[in-house]
């Protein structure tokens, strides 16, 4: 019995050590994570003598205000912002709508070459841009959009963003039971009708996945923007730290104060979509 109730305690201490051991490999991860962010954050508030002071400087002092204002007042960042948010919010729009139209066609509805054309559209999204590059600017030069917003919406909806769209909402359409568009029909509801007010309703939280990784593609895109934009009035955020970073020798206190306030949009975007995001992780967790 004695034996039997240290054997009982002991588990209960290798329980609990191992508890606290994977609350401290957490919070040193994290610390890890969020130490960059940490740096980038205290650094747009510092002056430009505490920025290359050695040792660093870990806590502003004194604090000052003065980047912000400078990136406000006397620097184009709003417009480039401006540029970044509806460029981005056009192209995230645009694919969602392309690629439920797609995928839910690629799933639910047969025709002839169906499986190789999706297969194309797979070839497509497992293409770099970097190898692409030289034809997407060819073709929109052709088509008078290459230093144009136009080019920076439409090439990545029906290129890589699109791709991978269309083959995100055909694996969720392939999940839905064909039950429920059948009764659609009995219903008299017509193939539009029973798209969207039954299928795309069950599919938010898969949309919403879709938007905050189309965002995030178009937000942090510097490739595309750099090849076929030449007026700076049109260029993106991305586009516009390089600017920041070039003028005036490296002002990093500048450069960290316009890439912090740049994440607020990413955090707004994923704010909006977390609850449906998490949804989608527990679901395809849940049929793994």
């Amino acid at each position: 019995m004695k034996t039997e109730r240290l054997d009982n305690t002991h588990a209960r201490r290798v329980k609990c050590a191992r508890k606290v051991g994977k609350y401290i490999l957490c919070i040193a991860v994290s610390v890890i994570m969020l130490f960059p962010m940490y740096w980038l954050f205290t650094t747009s508030f510092k002056t430009p003598m505490n920025v290359a002071k050695y040792p660093p400087q870990w806590w502003p002092n004194p604090w000052t205000l003065d980047n912000y204002r400078e990136l406000f007042f006397k620097r184009p960042f709003l417009k480039y912002l401006w540029n970044s948010v509806y460029i981005a919010a056009l192209m995230t729009l645009g694919v969602v709508v392309f690629s439920s139209l797609a995928g839910y066609a690629f799933a639910k509805i047969k025709f002839r070459g169906s499986n190789l054309l999706f297969m194309v559209i797979l070839c497509g999204m497992m293409m770099p841009i970097e190898v692409t590059i030289i034809p997407i600017y060819t073709a929109l030069s052709g088509m008078k959009l290459a230093d144009s917003h136009i080019g920076l919406i439409l090439c990545p909806m029906f290129g890589y963003c699109g791709a991978f769209g269309t083959f995100l909402m055909r694996q969720y359409f392939l999940t839905v039971p064909d039950e429920l568009i059948q009764a659609g029909r009995i219903d008299g509801a017509s193939q539009p009708r029973i798209f969207l007010q039954i299928i795309l309703p069950m599919a938010t939280s898969t949309i919403a996945t879709l938007v905050i990784f189309s965002f995030l593609q178009s937000w942090n895109d510097y490739l595309l923007p750099l090849v076929l934009l030449s007026d700076s009035d049109k260029f993106t955020l991305p586009l516009g730290l390089s600017l920041l970073s070039n003028e005036d020798g490296m002002k990093w206190e500048l450069v960290m104060a316009a890439a912090a306030f740049s994440t607020m949009p990413i955090l707004v975007v994923f704010y909006l979509c977390q609850e449906k995001f998490m949804a989608s992780l527990s679901m395809s967790g849940m049929k793994g």
